[in-house]
This record gives C-alpha cells, sequence and structure tokens, in this order.
C-alpha cells in the first residue's frame, strides 16, 4: 500500500488533496553544491553563477526524491539529469517517462521562468523537480 503512494501520481492516492509542498522534516539533509561554478564576468544579465549544480528534491506523502543536476550558463539552462530510483514497477515508470520529457521542458528556457506543474502525466515528481530547483536556485544566485 506504501508503494502506491511514492509514486509519481497524477492524482492523490489517499482521497486528500495532493500535498503542495514535499515535507522537508524526516529526510535527509537537503543540499545545493555546485560542481564546477564558472563565474561569468562579462554578462550582468544573470542573477545566476554559471556552473553545474546538485540538489536532492523531496515529494510525496512517503519521502520519494530525485536527485536533479541542473548546469546553468547565461542564467538559462543548458542541461538536466534526474535520477529515477524508485524500486516498484508503476513508481519507476512514472519516474523515468518524467526524467525523459524533462530535458525538451527546461533546457535552453530562463531558470527563473521554470514552473513544471505536471510534466508526462505526474505531478507528483514534478513537486520533487521544483524542489529541487529551488535549492539549486538559492545555492546560484549571485
Amino acid at each position: 500500500m506504501s508503494v502506491a503512494l511514492a509514486a509519481c501520481t497524477s492524482a492523490p492516492t489517499s482521497g486528500l488533496p495532493a500535498q503542495s509542498t514535499p515535507p522537508i522534516s524526516g529526510g535527509p539533509a537537503q543540499s545545493t553544491s555546485p560542481t564546477s561554478p564558472v563565474q561569468d564576468a562579462g554578462s550582468s544579465a544573470s542573477a545566476y553563477r554559471d556552473g553545474t549544480y546538485q540538489a536532492r528534491g523531496w515529494y510525496g506523502g512517503l519521502p520519494s526524491h530525485h536527485d536533479v543536476t541542473l548546469t546553468i550558463a547565461d542564467g538559462s539552462v543548458t542541461d538536466v539529469e534526474i535520477t529515477t530510483p524508485a524500486q516498484d514497477e508503476t513508481s519507476l515508470g512514472y519516474q523515468q517517462r518524467f526524467a525523459d520529457a524533462l530535458p525538451n521542458a527546461v533546457v535552453g528556457r530562463p531558470v527563473d521562468e521554470l514552473a513544471i506543474d505536471r510534466l508526462a502525466g505526474s505531478s507528483g515528481c514534478s513537486e520533487g523537480f521544483m524542489n529541487a530547483l529551488a535549492q539549486i536556485r538559492n545555492g546560484a544566485r549571485l
């Protein structure tokens, strides 16, 4: 029964409204760390340091997560990778479809314009990505 709650679902499984923010307490410490930031001295338009950033985004009623790696250049996303750590076949299917669709939704777009609500039939996975993105935005701000 708990496996269904861990899936990235498009509708709540418990009859209760979907959680609007992922739980932070009870999960491991979250961190955003640039893996190789490069300061862009020539661009004053970007509010973010160029670099590759990693964060863990939590979502759902149970502590489900994605590990997100996002590369920023001149304030826009140039690359994104996301893990699909689910063990359950249904959950893994949602996560993999989300991970496959994510690059087309975010690469080439300004970091401040990213607002993924539902993607590839999944809203839970979107919450996890947006949680990680908030950490990355905070860590990459100039």
